[in-house]
């Protein structure tokens, strides 16, 4: 500061002081200049300028007062003729000279004097220097010809009668029309369509023709006929008409001549407005014109703004909004920067759709193509993103933009909008609904390694169908597939329900158990009146109250339910039933004789000391149990019990994996600690308790395939890993893998259940090997963004469905989950040529296409079996979302992307041969609910299907010796190579079916070897036998050598990879909430929504757990609540 002092010298103190004294004063002695602006307009011509011309509003009065001179002068020529009485004969005279009235001569001249004034000062006032552009005008030619001669009659009274073609101020007329809708829309800053423009003036210009045609043929008709105005209007229309009846015509040659003429300038002028007309209504049908704002005030309507408008999106947008009863009346407007594609041209056209869907080109960042759509009364705007970009993250900010700019438009406009990846949903956090699609993919697909065909499930809730598809089908399965999957998620208020009613302060699973049973409808969650947030089944301590919102799966919603009881149930009279009488309800066949926690008793809650071998599975009661009353599935209370170990039981899974030792005393226990993920991957991810490493693993360690300073494991087999992998293949690590491995390791999964997961980001044959796809259980094909887009549409999945198809026919054990773009192409998906069955299929889903089914591709086997999806399936979920405004959130909790405390998560279990003693779906409900307190939604079925190829070949009775030694040691090895979620095999029938090749190769041999031994053919017929036997080699065998070859050449063990069954003679599928009388078959797989485990935990949770942990590390494992029965 010292050096700045030193070099800015203070002003003297006499300066400071006038300063403080004076202020301001000695800057106003100084001159100042006053500079006035826009002096020009100050003269009179151009205030005259300013009033006449330039302002539109005083503009737009002197056009209309125009209009009405020019209106008003035809008015009084049609009055002259009426009342003129011309001389008969022919001759020059009655053409020139007309009888007219004094006051009718007066009335003219004043009109002519002050239309030749304003004509003679809108000249003045428009001359830019050339004189004769403003003479030789037509406007004012025509302004002379019929103001000029009534000027002169003022003073020459003997032309007072003479004739002056007044008629022509219609054409006037016509200019001043034209003009005058200019300035209006200037007035109001609005512009009016140009096909009203332009039908208005072809409109004025056929009727200024026949106006002009019926006065001169009249006028000209005195010295002939002496045609009346209505008979020459008459003859006008009939010959510009091209009719021309011909019993009105012109006698003479001026009328002739006048005739000639019109049709002339009619021919030149009207098809040069048609063709401006037609060129206008070519430019309305691409940008779509213009929404009627009196529709918009009168109906509802929607809008859909996109960036690309394909057919599929479209049709599936169309056929899922007005799926719905209430919104049959909803007109759907679509934004659309491109033109109109040619297939949806087609589509609109249809008479189902062009009454109700409305086509607009325009941008959602313009204020006038929002105005065109009128958002602001819509009653909401759906914006979607183009997934079919390469860059997807450049098709998010687009879709920002949009949402921003309808927001700032309407913001009072629903908004349900659809964003690509999850980093960019903060942005439009303020629109109503948003469904991101990355979150839902990965979360989708993590579900499908331990929830088998989780994406068919979902899919299938999120459509809107009537259950009827495949109704008409022979298959048993089909049938009741098609019959399952009309099951949709519906909401009632419970004090209205006739469903909930009588439940009302019961527990939740007990509401949701006898739902089932009555009515069949199955109970998953509700909604506290005081809480926003759903609950799925929030367990058997939770009372309902009246107040309460119920979630539930079924056909269709209570509104549209007819209600029939049986007489058995009749009688039993309506109160709700005791405890004591819900066994008594159950048929016959349930009454089975149980022990253990199948038979459990809440008020016993005592832990029974460990007996035989620990087995956690049910067993059937012996004859000389200990036990000595009626056993059978416990019943479901009406209010849980303060003493039942329900929480301790719940946790007793996570605290067992903490201190019981690992089985594999060789392999090193991996330590986990549950907590939340240090680091979230975007903003706005929803925190999960998560199984976690206690410390952070370095960088160097992610990599498989290389060793670091840590650790010399260079394959996934040198790892030693104790569960079956779980492989990714992406093109990217994005930040959307955060959602596929949060589910996959979130706390309330059994340490004992978490799977290694691989991230595979090479597709090829050795880099599949070095990850360890034979040690993997399931392998998950992401769709790759660089192959979005394609130049053919469809053509986005060749790459995809290859390469899956080649990993298929290389390791045909392995469960893949692949992601396509186009749902279409799921046909493609394990394709076998000349496969009948598949040919059936495909006509099966082109005649539930044809009945208008929204399901139409649910009958492909991939499909049902979970094996493919593409994620523009779930485009319906942000669809309904305009009529049940809880489906994105019970989707979520579903898949696992929010956890709500108090609501329960989606998992699976497994019917194996030991647990069929239940006998229904039923019966299983009912155990669920009473032990376990867990609600199943439906199950999830394989069986033996068989299904006629081309490799079938017949063998010989001669031959059977040869296929029995064959057949037993590969059926063993396949019976022994199932696992828990990707492989669910039937029997040893399954293994018999990919034999057939190699008995016909064994077959194929045997004769060889008997033509050489009778025959005695020569040694070169003999080399042609064995290359005859080499090229029948089976395909199998050729890949399983190309295998092993590879896996030679990087070093790594062959003994992990063997041949089995390809599941060719299987079909999987998923039955929604099936009826309670469905009986359960071995590999089934249930699905669940288990309750939250911390849900009812008390304060000191801490000492209750490893109280309950030290009962239960007593205990046998059949006194445990496992999931598996």
């Amino acid at each position: 500061m010292s050096d700045l002092d030193s070099e800015v010298l203070p002003l003297p103190p006499r300066y400071r002081f006038r300063d403080l004294l004076l202020g301001d004063q000695a800057l106003q002695s100084e001159d100042r200049v006053q500079v006035e602006f826009y002096v020009n307009e100050n003269t009179f011509k151009e205030r005259l300028k300013l009033f006449f011309i330039k302002n539109q509003r005083s503009s737009l009065r002197i056009r209309l007062f125009n209009f009405s001179l020019k209106l008003l002068t035809c008015l009084l020529y049609i009055v002259r003729v009426l009342l003129d009485d011309p001389a008969l004969g022919i001759g020059w005279a009655p053409i020139l000279w007309v009888e007219r009235k004094m006051a009718l001569w007066v009335t003219q001249v004043i009109v002519a004097v002050i239309s030749f004034l304003e004509t003679m000062l809108l000249i003045y006032l428009s001359y830019k220097g050339n004189i004769w552009e403003q003479i030789f005008r037509v406007s004012f030619v025509l302004e002379m010809i019929n103001t000029l001669p009534f000027i002169v009659t003022i003073f020459w009274a003997p032309l007072r009668n003479l004739f002056i073609p007044v008629f022509l101020n219609c054409w006037l007329a016509k200019h001043a029309l034209e003009n005058m809708i200019n300035d209006f829309h200037r007035a109001i800053l609005r512009t009016q369509s140009a096909m009203f423009n332009q039908v208005l003036i072809l409109f004025c210009t056929l009727l200024c023709l026949v106006f002009t045609g019926t006065c001169g043929i009249q006028h000209l008709e005195r010295a002939g006929e002496n045609l009346s105005l209505l008979t020459s209007f008459y003859f006008c229309i009939v010959t510009f008409s091209t009719v021309g009846y011909g019993d009105v015509t012109p006698k003479i040659w001026p009328s002739q001549l006048l005739v000639v003429i019109m049709i002339c300038v009619a021919l030149v002028v009207l098809p040069l407005q048609c063709e401006e007309l037609v060129y206008l209504w070519m430019e309305r049908q691409k940008s779509g014109g213009n929404y009627s704002r009196h529709r918009a005030q009168t109906e509802k309507h929607v809008v859909l703004c996109v960036s690309s408008l394909k057919i599929d999106l479209l049709m599936d947008f169309l056929n899922e909004f007005y799926a719905h009863p209430r919104l049959q009346d909803y007109y759907v407007v679509i934004l659309c920067p491109t033109d109109m594609d040619i297939q949806v041209r087609r589509v609109l056209q249809i008479p189902l759709w062009a009454q109700r869907v409305i086509y607009l080109q325009g941008s959602a960042l313009k204020d006038q193509d929002l105005m065109r759509a009128k958002m602001d009364n819509g009653e909401a705007c759906f914006i979607l993103s183009s997934r079919n970009e390469v860059d997807r993250t450049a098709a998010d900010h687009q879709t920002i933009l949009r949402a921003w700019a309808v927001k700032d438009f309407a913001p009072n406009c629903p908004l349900y909008v659809q964003i690509l990846k999850p980093e960019n949903k903060f942005h439009v956090k303020f629109a109503d609904h948003v469904v991101c699609e990355e979150e839902c993919k990965y979360a989708m697909l993590a579900l499908n390694c331990i929830c088998p065909a989780t994406s068919t499930l979902i899919t299938l809730l999120v459509h809107t169908s009537r259950g009827q598809e495949g109704q008409e089908s022979p298959e048993q399965w089909q049938r009741m597939y098609g019959r399952c999957s009309g099951n949709e998620v519906y909401h009632v208020r419970m004090g209205d329900s006739k469903f909930f009613r009588e439940y009302q302060g019961k527990s939740f699973t007990y509401a949701a158990f006898h739902a089932h049973k009555k009515y069949g409808v199955c109970l998953i969650g509700l909604k506290r009146e005081e809480n926003k947030s759903i609950l799925l089944n929030p367990g058997p301590r939770h009372s309902l109250a009246a107040s309460d919102t119920c979630f539930y799966i079924n056909i269709t919603k209570e509104e549209n339910s007819a209600f029939t009881f049986k007489q058995e149930e009749a009688g039993r009279g309506l109160g709700a039933p005791g405890r004591g009488q819900a066994s008594s309800r159950l048929p016959v066949h349930s009454i089975i004789a149980s022990v253990g926690t199948v038979a459990m008793d809440f008020q016993n809650t005592e832990c029974q000391p460990a007996q035989g071998d620990g087995s956690s599975k049910l067993a059937l009661p012996s004859e000389n149990g200990s036990g000595s009353r009626r056993p059978s599935i416990a019943p479901v209370m009406e209010l849980a019990d303060s003493s039942a170990l329900l929480p301790c039981d719940l946790l007793s899974d996570q605290s067992e994996d903490e201190m019981m030792p690992s089985e594999d005393e060789g392999l090193s226990v991996v330590e986990y600690v549950k907590g939340y993920p240090p680091n979230s991957p975007y903003i706005g991810s929803s925190p999960t308790l998560c199984h976690l490493l206690p410390e952070k693993a370095p960088f160097c360690c992610l990599r498989l395939d290389k060793g670091c300073k840590h650790n010399s494991y260079e394959d996934a087999k040198a790892y030693g890993f104790k569960n079956k992998l779980i492989i990714v293949s992406a093109e990217t690590a994005g930040n959307g893998l955060y959602n596929f491995i949060v589910p996959l390791r979130a706390y309330y999964r059994s340490r004992r259940e978490l799977n290694p997961i691989v991230l595979l980001l090479d597709n090829s044959l050795d880099s599949l090997l070095q990850c360890g796809i034979i040690y993997a259980d399931n392998l998950v094909v992401v769709d790759k963004e660089s192959t979005m887009s394609a130049e053919e549409d469809y053509m986005a999945d060749a790459k995809t469905i290859v390469n899956v198809q080649t990993m298929f026919r290389l390791f045909p054990s392995l469960s893949i989950t692949t992601e396509l773009t186009h749902p279409s192409n799921m046909r493609f998906m394990q394709f076998r040529a000349k496969d009948s069955y598949s040919l059936a299929l495909s006509k099966l889903e082109k005649r539930e296409r044809e009945n208008g089914s929204n399901l139409a591709f649910m009958f492909r086997l991939p499909f049902a079996a979970g094996r493919v999806f593409s994620i523009s399936m779930l485009d319906t979920l942000l669809y309904q979302s305009f009529v049940k405004d809880y489906m994105i959130s019970i989707t979520r909790l579903l898949l696992g992307l929010d956890t709500t405390p108090g609501s329960g998560y989606l998992c699976a279990m497994k019917i194996t041969e030991a647990d069929l003693w239940i006998g229904t779906y039923g019966r299983l409900f009912q155990k669920l609910c009473s032990s376990s307190a867990e609600i199943p939604i439906g199950v999830y079925r394989t069986q033996s299907h068989l299904f006629p190829t081309e490799s079938q070949v017949s063998v010989s009775m001669e031959d059977c010796e040869d296929t029995q030694e064959v057949k037993g040691p590969w059926g063993a090895r396949v019976g022994s190579g199932g696992s828990t979620h990707g492989r669910h095999t039937v029997g040893s029938d399954q293994a018999e079916h990919p034999l057939l090749r190699r008995k016909s190769l064994q077959w194929a041999r045997r004769l060889s070897r008997r033509s050489s031994r009778h025959g005695g053919r020569a040694a070169a017929e003999s080399i042609s036998q064995q290359r005859v036997s080499l090229s029948r080699r089976s395909e199998r065998q050729e890949l399983s050598e190309l295998v092993k070859n590879r896996m030679k050449h990087l070093g790594l063990p062959t003994t992990g990879y063997d041949e089995m069954n390809d599941q060719q003679n299987t079909l999987s599928y998923v039955l929604i909430n099936p009826p309670p009388d469905t009986r359960l078959e071995p590999n089934d797989i249930v699905y669940l929504i288990r309750c939250d485990p911390l849900a009812h935990v008390p304060s000191s949770a801490q000492s209750r757990h490893n109280s309950c942990s030290h009962r239960l590390a007593s205990c046998s494992p059949e006194t445990r609540d496992e999931t598996q029965l």
